[in-house]
């Protein structure tokens, strides 16, 4: 997002792939090939062994009621819900990133999922698509022994509001398969438009939000208040805080159209007419407003970043005032 905001900033134009590959194709013995390399990880000694020792002599069977299939050595994939699992993706598909710089694309990667961000003028358009178009990744992809999914690929155009007319319509060649151009685009749980507005985040959010507590209302007699308040914490909460620093900047109608939901599930808790005001129950539930939450996250990731407890990619863009030049 912030890639993105920075080119539309400068008058240009954006594109996002979203590529989509699978976990259950990483092979065991190239990625083991690969820890040891000097020029990638060099790892050796106990931690190979214990990487080895890890992916390797792993047995899987089948079970219908009381009967088991007859066991199989698993060579491809990592253990489901393993902490270590997306780690190890992004370490087997590190060359592929690599790929995607030299065409002078810029790649974000999270475990599986992979967003490709390429920059240029609206007239300049055409040779944006062009280094799109003439990558090799299926071939770099299959020398991984990985395959793209181009059912779930997706290609995002981001451009102004008042200039959306410049965006081309035409297909996007990804790796020899023509990719539709969308107007929204859900990026690990977040939906970006053409336009960089999030309405339709905002607006998902808010429909999922306000069916839950449809929802919650019907067992709220059934209920104990410290119940509820969980409950609603758990459900609701959640997805508002979630990725909510995104909406930094955002427009106060569509931060109103959030504060809404959270004064519903506030007038829900104590049982509060609709039309109520809700900053007394807001300030017994300690909850802050909608702006609030999201400068509240802001100044966290603010905070980390500059005590070393962040990413390097989020720390190495904040700069105390103080350190830069006059």
């Amino acid at each position: 997002m912030s890639d993105i905001l920075l080119s539309l900033d400068t008058g240009n134009l954006a594109t996002l792939l979203d590529l989509s590959a699978a976990f259950d194709s990483i092979n065991h013995s190239v990625l083991l090939r690969r820890l040891q390399k000097l020029y990638m990880y060099s790892i050796h000694g106990a931690v190979l062994k214990w990487f080895k020792s890890y992916l390797t002599e792993r047995r899987q069977s089948v079970r219908t009621w009381a009967t088991n299939s007859t066991p199989s050595t698993v060579f491809y994939g990592v253990q489901q819900r393993s902490v270590i699992r997306p780690i190890l993706f992004i370490l087997y598909t590190s060359d592929v990133l690599q790929l995607v710089r030299d065409y002078g694309l810029m790649p974000h990667a999270y475990a599986e999922d992979i967003q490709i961000v390429g920059i240029s003028l609206p007239s300049e358009t055409d040779m944006l698509q062009n280094r799109v178009s003439v990558w090799t990744l299926s071939s770099c992809m299959a020398a991984n022994r990985l395959q793209l999914n181009h059912n779930k690929t997706e290609a995002l155009w981001c451009l102004s509001q008042c200039h959306q007319h410049q965006i081309p319509s035409r297909p996007v060649r990804v790796s020899g398969t023509s990719v539709q151009p969308v107007t929204t685009a859900k990026n690990l749980g977040v939906y970006l438009d053409a336009d960089a507005t999030l309405c339709t985040h905002v607006t998902s959010t808010v429909r999922a939000c306000f069916a839950i507590l449809q929802e919650i209302r019907s067992v709220r007699h059934s209920l104990l208040h410290p119940a509820l308040v969980l409950l609603i914490c758990a459900l609701i909460i959640r997805k508002v805080d979630y990725c909510s620093s995104v909406l930094a900047g955002s427009p106060a109608v569509l931060l109103n159209r959030l504060q809404s939901m959270l004064n519903a599930a506030a007038r829900l808790i104590f049982s509060a007419r609709k039309f109520n005001p809700t900053a007394s129950l807001l300030c017994e539930l300690h909850w802050l407003k909608v702006p609030e939450r999201i400068k509240f996250r802001l100044r966290v990731l603010t905070h980390r970043c500059l005590h070393d407890m962040a990413p390097c990619y989020l720390a190495e863009t904040i700069h105390p005032v103080s350190s830069c030049a006059s």
